[in-house]
């Protein structure tokens, strides 16, 4: 895989984009907060508009991607991501900048992130062979890990030096390098042409839902993303106001899960191959799943398990699905099929963020934490008795 030159290409380039990107994780909040002082309510929307694309174009951007070549997609997505951040600082230095502008961002880079992950997860299956796509997987989001955990101490770095709108500078930069890789790109062999009922605004929803083994893993992986989204934006209340941890302690759990799941990334081809693509899916899933209970225990060495259990299953049961993905659906309807995945699981992740408070609030912390592990299992056990469990 690592002879393959075009691989590296787009691995490079995803690579520095990736870390571009979570610099301004933190970077664009604090440009909201401390350069145009942002009320709640603002910072609520721009929070909604990084969401909003996946959820209002998710089903039309795999339909686009299909008509279009992917590589010119990869380069036309960067481009505009490049020239949208790249205004920022733009507007900043001269006095100009306004929330609306970052919505505006916030809602033109979202959608184009939409278009890039599709038409970068359906042409890895057309650059690679089908034996290494879990070991690019692997690399993958062993990347974006890094890059994750990384980039906003770099971002925290830059904005000390310099300002947030600065650091944002180094994301647009970012995704020019990126352009730059995928022009490199050969051009690849077009996908071959899918005609009829398929290449319609449903035809990912209906491959997904038709096929006996994609049926179970996107009704799981949805459902669990859901759960799993309502426990999320509750650890760090539960960890401080429940355990009385200190910030440290905070720091050092959150810490724990980035090096698991590191380390689960570089594990995940051998563990699939080992159990089979379908039981490391299901088993990877029942880590995570079980974290919650950990969590519920109330016990600070449970709580690191907990981060552990999260950190660790991601990448076991992440690298599986997408390559089980890419190798069960055709060429042809790849993009719309990555599009609506895309679609659902954003979408379960935005109800279960959105009713996290209500659900805790109304039965209390601890409970909140039972009741999503148990929804966490009950997918993991839908999907373990499905032929899901046969899949190679």
């Amino acid at each position: 895989m690592w002879r393959n030159r075009e691989f590296l290409k787009l691995w490079s380039g995803q690579a520095i984009s990736w870390t571009g990107s979570a610099i301004t994780t933190v970077a664009m909040p604090l440009v909201a907060v401390v350069t145009l002082h942002a009320s709640a309510v603002e910072m609520g929307v721009l929070a909604a508009l990084n969401v909003l694309p996946h959820l209002v174009f998710g089903l039309p951007a795999g339909l686009w991607a299909s008509r279009f070549s992917l590589r010119r997609v990869l380069i036309g997505a960067d481009l505009g991501r490049a020239l949208l951040l790249g205004a920022i600082p733009l507007l900043a230095s001269i006095g100009h900048l306004q929330m609306l502008h970052l919505y505006l961002v916030a809602a033109g880079a979202g959608t184009l992130t939409l278009l890039s992950d599709t038409a970068s997860q359906s042409l890895l299956p057309v650059l690679i062979p089908r034996k290494d796509l879990m070991s690019a997987n692997s690399a993958t989001l062993f990347t974006q890990t890094v890059a994750g955990t990384a980039g906003p101490s770099l971002a925290g770095a830059l904005i000390a030096a310099a300002s947030a709108p600065f650091a944002i500078t180094f994301d647009a930069l970012s995704y020019a390098a990126s352009a730059v890789t995928s022009v490199l790109l050969k051009k690849p062999p077009p996908l071959p042409t899918s005609r009829g009922p398929a290449l319609s605004l449903t035809g990912g929803l209906r491959h997904l839902f038709g096929d006996p083994l994609l049926r179970p893993l996107v009704i799981s992986a949805t459902a669990a993303a859901a759960f799993g989204a309502l426990q999320a934006p509750l650890a760090v209340l539960y960890l401080v106001r429940e355990l009385h941890w200190s910030p440290v302690l905070v720091g050092a759990a959150i810490t724990v899960a980035g090096v698991a799941s590191a380390l689960g990334a570089l594990a995940a081809p051998a563990y699939g191959r080992l159990l089979g693509l379908g039981r490391a899916y299901i088993t990877g899933q029942l880590l995570a799943s079980l974290s919650g209970l950990a969590l519920a225990a109330a016990l600070t060495p449970l709580a690191f398990l907990s981060q552990l259990l999260t950190g660790l299953g991601m990448p076991l049961y992440g690298v599986p699905q997408r390559t089980l993905r890419q190798s069960l659906v055709p060429p042809a309807l790849l993009p719309q099929t990555t599009a609506t995945w895309r679609t659902l699981v954003t979408g379960g992740q935005t109800l279960g963020a959105l009713t996290s408070g209500v659900l805790a609030t109304t039965v209390g912390l601890r409970p909140t934490f039972i009741l999503t592990t148990l929804g966490m299992l009950t997918a993991t056990l839908y999907s373990a008795l499905s032929a899901l469990r046969h899949a190679r």
